[in-house]
């Protein structure tokens, strides 16, 4: 078995699936799905589980995962849905040549025809081609939808829900409440703080709901998917070398599958060993490790536009002196704080001010500026990835 068939980042895992902890979850959803005429509600951080735990429990045959990433219409949403399952949209495409350039020539002959003293036509430029779509008649997408999987065993996954437009959540959630009396089943997975977007665009959706709740995986849950895996690859890793992975994975199982199977390469397991093979587990081999993974996620500039914060407004900032007899304003300090260990991919309040504090020799930021400079980095990071990630 190869290593990338037993650690699976960013794919449904087989021998490294750890679902011990999330029992509970799996016979609450089993029992929505029995029931039907509900909305399931998925709410949890980024990367934690919630897609691979869907495709787990529901099946990837019958899912029909959309996401919300890219949508600014309703219809566009339902397009997408139709397009997985092949049900066609009536529609005519009508193309255009076009012709960009100069013609030249005389006009001569009785018609008026435009010709060059030898007879023929002159031009400089280029074709183009465009092209326009039209949909015969109105489509009413939402019977549409009802016909095609009102009943039936699939289910409509929306993902990253919270990326859609608030006038388009509204819209969307009227179709999903008239559809879920029809026996279409939808499962719509959002971060917490976003959690329930769905049931305020539309509050008739709060009784007709099921929330499940996700969050960081514990340490303890995050070894197993280590352990399993390096066994079934007869790679053998100490304790303290797999903690050392779990403290790096900040509470993420795909995080932990990206850094297990950067393991394995970087000791050359690539697949599973006749003899039992071991891993080396010093803190250059750790550190090796973490930077290889990290270079598949590179973000320096934009973490360099976070550090710089907004242009001020010819008043400089003001300057915080650091442990290390540096100074700093408020931006560096936030992003340095973020950094420190142990890694975490949520920051609370309280956490970084103890974090920002522990970095500070005299008076560190107040709270305001902090916040404030919170709201500004979050911004820089979103419009220099053209999304949101914060």
């Amino acid at each position: 078995m190869k290593a990338t068939e037993v650690f699976t980042p960013g794919k449904l895992p087989d021998v490294t699936y750890v679902d011990d902890h999330l029992k509970e979850r799996a016979r609450i959803l089993h029992d929505a799905l029995e029931t039907g005429a509900a909305v399931i509600s998925l709410s949890g951080p980024s990367k934690s589980g919630k897609t691979v735990f869907i495709e787990k429990n529901i099946g990837k045959d019958r899912l029909v995962q959309v996401t919300g990433a890219g949508i600014t219409e309703a219809d566009r949403l339902w397009d997408r849905v139709f397009d997985l399952i092949g049900t066609p949209i009536s529609k005519r495409t009508t193309s255009t040549r076009t012709f960009d350039g100069t013609l030249g020539g005389k006009i001569g002959g009785e018609a008026g025809v435009l010709v060059s003293a030898s007879g023929e036509l002159s031009a400089s430029g280029k074709w183009g081609h465009s092209s326009t779509e039209q949909y015969d008649g109105a489509v009413d997408y939402l019977q549409l939808l009802i016909r095609e999987l009102g009943g039936t065993e699939f289910v409509v996954f929306i993902d990253d829900f919270h990326y859609i437009p608030r006038r388009v959540q509204v819209e969307l959630s009227n179709q999903i409440k008239e559809a879920i009396r029809s026996n279409v089943v939808f499962v719509v997975a959002s971060v917490p703080y976003h959690a329930d977007d769905a049931i305020r665009a539309n509050p008739d959706l709060r009784g007709r709901s099921i929330k499940l709740d996700f969050d960081y995986w514990k340490p303890e849950e995050l070894t197993k998917i280590a352990e399993r895996g390096f066994r079934e690859l007869s790679a053998i890793a100490t304790s303290a070398y797999i903690q050392a992975l779990a403290s790096e994975a900040a509470g993420s199982p795909q995080l932990m599958q990206s850094l297990c199977l950067t393991a394995c390469f970087e000791n050359d397991i690539r697949e599973a060993q006749a003899n039992p093979k071991q891993i080396d587990s010093d803190l250059i081999a750790i550190k090796t490790v973490c930077t290889r993974t990290a270079a598949s996620c590179d973000y320096s500039s934009t973490v360099e536009k976070m550090k710089e914060g907004p242009k001020t407004r010819g008043q400089d900032r003001k300057s915080h002196v650091l442990n290390d007899g540096g100074a700093t304003d408020v931006y560096p300090l936030v992003v340095h704080a973020i950094a420190l260990d142990p890694p975490e991919l949520t920051q609370r309040y309280p956490n970084l001010q103890k974090r920002i504090q522990s970095l500070c020799a005299s008076e560190p930021p107040s709270g305001s500026s902090v916040t404030g400079a919170c709201l500004q980095i979050a911004a820089i990071a979103n419009e220099s990835e053209n999304r949101t990630i914060i």
